[in-house]
């Protein structure tokens, strides 16, 4: 057998206020409330747990590349172009702050979305070959 990582299992996300920000991920993007204090939330969704932890103001997951762009620590895939847009379309109905849907020069498309405290993310037309294969989807 060979130790290795075999996948994330948690990811933690800087907010303001965790009331809010968890209503805003159950409502907005169908997070699964599973726990919650005055400190932090724990969320089911994206077959992962996201751990919402409560900040200071003014800090994000993002951070800035050597050109100064801001960039997002989080890539969410989706099943192809069609729910690409449909999710699109449904974050905009919901007045979720969102990006254009973008050809970045490599296979499938993209948009980046923020959640309340600024957290910016992405998201991507295509699921990872390995998650097709051990979910069964075509």
């Amino acid at each position: 057998m060979i130790d290795k990582l075999l996948r994330v299992g948690t990811t933690y996300i800087p907010v303001t206020n965790v009331e809010l920000s968890s209503e805003w991920y159950v409502n907005k993007l169908g997070a699964e409330l599973s726990y919650k204090d005055e400190d932090k939330a724990i969320l089911n969704f994206a077959n992962q747990s996201i751990f919402l932890v409560k900040s200071n103001e003014n800090q994000s997951s993002n951070f800035y590349d050597i050109n100064g762009v801001e960039r997002f620590s989080l890539t969410f895939e989706v099943n192809g172009l069609s729910v690409l847009k449909a999710i699109h379309k449904d974050f905009t109905e919901k007045e979720i702050r969102v990006g254009e849907i973008e050809n970045r020069g490599h296979s499938g498309r993209n948009f980046v979305f923020y959640d309340l405290d600024g957290n910016k993310f992405d998201v991507w037309s295509e699921l990872s070959p390995t998650f097709k294969e051990k979910y069964l989807i075509s």
